[in-house]
């Protein structure tokens, strides 16, 4: 008998060369949704961007965790 084992859940924030945690520097840049978002501010900072009809969209920490997020556009 063999035994099989749970399929790992996909990691949306997480590769070999990128840490699970959000850049912490101010003008830092993201992607998420095909959007990217910019750190504004260090103490209570948001992400900036814009959806997509051009207006703007601001993001805490927590909410773009969880829509998923990452260094680079692909």
């Amino acid at each position: 008998m063999s035994t099989m084992e749970p399929a790992e859940p996909p990691r949306a924030t997480a590769t070999a060369d990128e840490p699970n945690d959000l850049p912490t520097a101010p003008c830092s840049v993201v992607w998420s949704g095909g959007h990217s978002y910019v750190r504004e501010g260090t103490a209570g900072a948001r992400w900036a961007g814009v959806d997509d009809r051009g207006r703007a969209r601001f993001l805490t920490d927590a909410e773009l965790r969880r829509r998923g997020w990452s260094r680079t556009r692909g």
